[in-house]
């Protein structure tokens, strides 16, 4: 047994190990692989919290969105809704507008047209009476033709006008 060379890679194993041992390699090693395992862990903690975080940006600026959104709908729904009252405004002041020309344009007619007969009267008045002064005169005679000529005149023209 102490002539095999297994013999002696277990010792020189046993005592490489005492040696390490003796330094404190084992504690550095620990020390080592625990400063590694809580700088993963303060890692992980702090890429969790990155998370986290991104996750609630990522949220605010969806709110935000939504938010923008829903508020360009009202500015369009709001500039739908002013545009057609506009329009109506307008047609409703063009429909006036028509209106009030048409019943200036029929006062305008019927008033020229009042003027028109009551000249037409007048005319028709003064040659009647020119008429029936002329048919009066020669019909009758002397005072009494006077008289009546012009009773006459006087009652066309008020009959006339």
């Amino acid at each position: 047994m102490l002539q095999t060379a297994e013999f002696w890679v277990l010792v020189s194993f046993v005592i490489f190990m005492a040696i390490l041992g003796y330094v404190g390699v084992h504690k550095t090693i620990l020390s080592a692989l625990d400063a590694r395992s809580k700088k993963i862990a303060d890692d992980l903690d702090e890429a969790r919290a990155l998370r986290e975080e991104a996750q609630k940006v990522l949220a605010e600026y969806e709110r935000k969105r939504r938010e923008a959104e829903s508020e360009a709908q009202a500015i369009i729904a709001a500039a739908k809704s002013e545009a057609e009252r506009l329009a109506a405004e307008a047609k409703q002041k063009s429909e006036d507008f028509v209106v009030r020309r048409t019943k200036m344009a029929e006062q305008k007619i019927a008033q020229a047209e009042s003027q028109a007969v009551a000249e037409v009267r007048a005319i028709a008045a003064d040659a009647a009476v020119k008429a029936a002064g002329e048919v009066l005169k020669k019909s009758a005679t002397g005072k009494k033709g006077e008289e009546l000529v012009t009773k006459g005149l006087k009652e066309v023209r008020s009959k006339l006008h």
